[in-house]
């Protein structure tokens, strides 16, 4: 699957988020990126030589801002393109997962944690 491709599966997933979340979602950016850093990896405790992450939400969840919030930079979903595809051989597993990862980064901008994420299957 080509780059482009793949970008394009990122964005209707965009378009899929339930219209309720969808207009809560401000001063935030989708990007694809190839991999996750080593550093980034290392930095949250896991071994760039066997873990990867197929995303990862940058920034202060909703319920984490106060009253003075505000003239920030946007906050950053990142998606990963290489990793996505070497665990998923098939077109329609490579589309489902780049759902379920956009729903699941998205859930983390919310204030949603990887356990409460889990319980709603994503």
């Amino acid at each position: 699957m080509t780059r482009d491709d793949f970008t394009a599966l990122v964005e209707q997933a965009l378009t899929e988020v339930p219209p309720e979340f969808a207009v809560h979602l401000e001063n935030i950016v989708v990007v694809v990126e190839d991999e996750p850093a080593p550093d980034l990896l290392r930095s949250m405790g896991l071994d760039p030589a066997r873990d990867t992450l197929f995303g990862l939400y940058h920034g202060v969840p909703l319920p984490e801002r106060g009253a003075t919030f505000g003239n920030a930079l946007p906050d950053q979903i990142s998606i990963y393109y290489r990793p996505l595809l070497r665990a998923c051989r098939f077109p329609q597993r490579i589309r489902r997962e780049i759902r379920r990862t956009v729903i699941h980064e998205i859930a983390h901008y919310f204030g949603m944690d990887d356990d409460e994420i889990a319980e709603l299957g994503y």
